[in-house]
């Protein structure tokens, strides 16, 4: 059937117009097909609305009214509770949230809701925990009955203007919809039909209807994508005719002999992942995840030696300099009375050191290679290349890991991070790689004693505390979140107030005024990212070797400086950081035998900022903290992929649908690991997939 009427421009649709059309385009709505795929961003029951005075306890109902009051505490435990007061035309019912400090971002006095639940009386009033939330549009707060989807809108469109429109595209267009999924397939997993998801989203008769009819169309956009990701992750193990790096007990002896501790179990649980993907034949593509701290610079050694012991090349590739400095220090010293070849590759050699280095690579006498973003360079040439570690890749860019297996065989490929990532992230922006996760800490690691410090009296308290732990020989970090201050301090007033005092100081005004005032005495150095190269990691070094009681710097420590006796972490204006990047600096320290502290400094009120400050008070999980930093910034900001682009998703949204992620991930991957997929009734479905992914996952268009 053709597709005419979907691909029709929105103007011509009755109800619409020119006007109309170009707010629509605000919307990226250009065509009726657009139109019919602009979903309701949830359904408003207001059939089942009751005055409170009607409730019944534990009985599922729906109340409706104006937020009147909002307020949150700890509890003994160290929880959270959020509670609001929602005023139901002079009724009022209490809302309670516990250990869900985002809530308070969500709710704003004065928002119209519904909230949905199984009410209980409490100290006189009903309360409801953790009820289903909906906010009502201005028009629909008077309204006494239906089924009312909302719609998202832009300036100058009215919802049931958006309403009226879109019923005339379903009646128009709805059933020209094309359903790629075979009817088998559908009846299989419970699903609609497209045209028929796509009328009951838009015209429910009851909400049944419409949550069976959100799910297929979330399904759908979801199960396209991980079909991607599965063609994606076959083509790689069929087609990339990767060495065989057998592992054997004479191999591990001779490796674990060089460092002087006990693999964790996590650590040893991850090996034993990596060295059957070694030895099976087919290039290992897999995502080494790890919190803070856990060990992973270990495990990415202990591979690369395997590789070694094979009789193949091995490189690390990071994404700075420093970090691959950090790396190749730590590689070097365990190899210090090993025989195993190795060369450090990065934008500072000179060109005579940079040829010498390629020849070698290239000849194969350098056996192992740690470097930054260099090592992927045209004039790089491995001779015999068995296995890739990529530290840290989101910070890359998605394409990247992929660049190793351009030619002959397909070296292993190992993504490890020390961010950990949200579960639904992992399923998306990783979905293409095996996962192993390595949560647990080394023997005698100690918990980072955490606190936010807010007012004079408590930083007064705290350049105290801190100035003791620096006369007892520990070593401090104090990190800001910019170079140079908006309000510059003058350094001519012979009564200024001191640092603590001051907002928005940037790390240049802080280190001169650190040095002079609270720090006075001590050896304080400064590192950010404007200063020459070189320089800074000559600064850096010297925080290494004990030459510097204090780092005052940037993020540029967030990752890869291992200073085992620095046990103070002060991060200013720590409300401008992110969650998983406070936890990332935060884990900069803790990192030997002493206890270490870390002290988040912030005058912010801001309920978001507040509430990201109390998760790290509570918690040093880090894969706890990721999830509470997605439920609040979302998956751009967690990564910091925002600048590479946000996923290609037309309508599902990874914190809201992660349930229907899990289940089109599995669906997916039994597809195309059946070999089903490639069926003659499966041909419009991976036509589509092709089509919406195949330049993105770099898909074969055969096979």
């Amino acid at each position: 059937m053709s597709d005419a009427p979907l691909s029709r421009p929105v103007q011509f649709l009755k109800g619409v117009g020119p006007a109309r059309a170009e707010l629509l385009a605000r919307l990226e709505i250009h065509s009726v097909g657009d139109l019919l795929w602009h979903l309701p961003r949830e359904l408003l029951d207001l059939s089942s609305v009751v005055p409170p005075r009607a409730l019944q306890e534990k009985e599922e109902q729906t109340v409706r009214g104006v937020v009147v009051d909002l307020d949150a505490k700890e509890t003994h435990r160290g929880k959270s509770l959020v509670a609001a007061l929602l005023d139901c035309d002079g009724e009022y019912v209490r809302g309670v949230w516990f250990n869900q400090p985002w809530m308070l971002k969500r709710l704003r006095l004065g928002d119209w809701m519904l909230w949905s639940g199984k009410p209980r009386r409490h100290q006189g009033r009903w309360e409801f925990a953790h009820p289903r939330l909906q906010w009502i549009d201005e028009e629909d707060r008077v309204s006494h009955g239906g089924l009312l989807p909302q719609y998202p809108l832009t300036e100058g469109l009215r919802m049931e203007e958006m309403r009226r429109m879109i019923r005339h595209a379903v009646d128009e267009a709805a059933d020209l919809v094309p359903d790629h999924l075979p009817a088998s397939y559908r009846e299989e997993r419970g699903l609609l039909p497209l045209s028929a998801a796509i009328r009951q989203v838009h015209l429910p008769a009851h909400r049944a209807e419409y949550d069976a009819a959100r799910k297929r169309l979330l399904f759908d956009d979801l199960f396209e994508f991980q079909l991607g990701l599965a063609l994606r992750r076959r083509a790689w193990k069929r087609d990339a005719a990767a060495p065989l790096l057998p592992l054997t007990a004479k191999i591990d002896a001779r490796i674990r002999r060089l460092f002087p501790f006990r693999f964790t179990a996590g650590q040893d649980a991850a090996l034993r992942d990596i060295a059957a993907d070694l030895a099976s034949g087919r290039a290992m593509h897999r995502l080494l995840q790890a919190d803070v701290g856990a060990g992973k610079t270990v495990i990415a050694i202990y591979a690369m030696l395997l590789c070694v012991a094979a009789g193949y090349q091995t490189v690390l590739m990071t994404p700075t300099e420093l970090l691959a400095v950090q790396h190749w220090e730590t590689i070097d010293a365990v190899l210090r009375h090993s025989r195993v070849s190795r060369a450090l590759l990065t934008g500072s050699l000179t060109s005579a050191q940079r040829r010498r280095t390629l020849e070698q690579i290239a000849a194969g006498e350098m056996q192992l290679v740690v470097g930054t973003q260099a090592l992927i360079q045209s004039d790089v040439r491995f001779a015999r290349l068995g296995l890739a570690v990529i530290d840290e890749q989101h910070k890359f860019g998605v394409a990247q890991r992929a660049t190793f297996a351009a030619g002959g065989a397909s070296p292993h490929v190992l993504v490890m991070t020390a961010t950990p990532i949200p579960r639904s992230l992992c399923l998306t922006q990783f979905g293409d790689l095996d996962l192993t996760v390595v949560s647990d800490m080394p023997p005698g690691r100690q918990k980072i004693v955490t606190s936010r410090i807010t007012g004079a009296g408590a930083r007064q308290k705290m350049w105290e505390f801190v100035r003791r732990q620096l006369q007892s020989g520990r070593q401090a970090y104090v990190v800001c979140p910019r170079i140079e201050s908006s309000d510059r301090i003058n350094d001519q007033e012979p009564h200024a107030p001191p640092l603590a005092t001051l907002p928005e100081a940037g790390v240049i005004e802080a280190h001169q005024r650190l040095s002079r005032v609270e720090l006075q005495g001590f050896r304080v150095g400064l590192a950010h990212g404007q200063m020459d190269r070189e320089e800074r990691a000559r600064v850096m070094q010297q925080f290494r070797d004990g030459d510097l009681d204090v780092l005052v710097s940037t993020t540029v420590v967030e990752v890869g400086v291992d200073v085992p006796n620095a046990t103070l972490m002060i991060i200013r204006e720590a409300e401008r950081f992110g969650l998983s990047q406070l936890h990332q600096l935060r884990g900069r320290v803790g990192r030997g035998k002493h206890q270490a502290y870390c002290f988040l400094v912030s005058e912010a009120t801001d309920a978001d900022a507040v509430a990201r400050l109390a998760a790290m008070e509570r918690s040093s999980d880090g894969f706890e903290i990721a999830e509470q930093d997605f439920a609040l910034r979302g998956p751009g900001d967690v990564l910091g992929t925002r600048q590479h682009g946000q996923l290609p998703l037309r309508v599902a949204d990874l914190v809201r649908d992660a349930e229907v992620l899990e289940e089109a991930r599995a669906a997916a991957l039994a597809l195309v690991e059946s070999g089903r997929l490639d069926q003659p009734e499966f041909v419009p479905l991976k036509l589509r997939v092709l089509e919406r992914f195949g330049k993105l996952f770099d898909l074969p268009h055969s096979g």
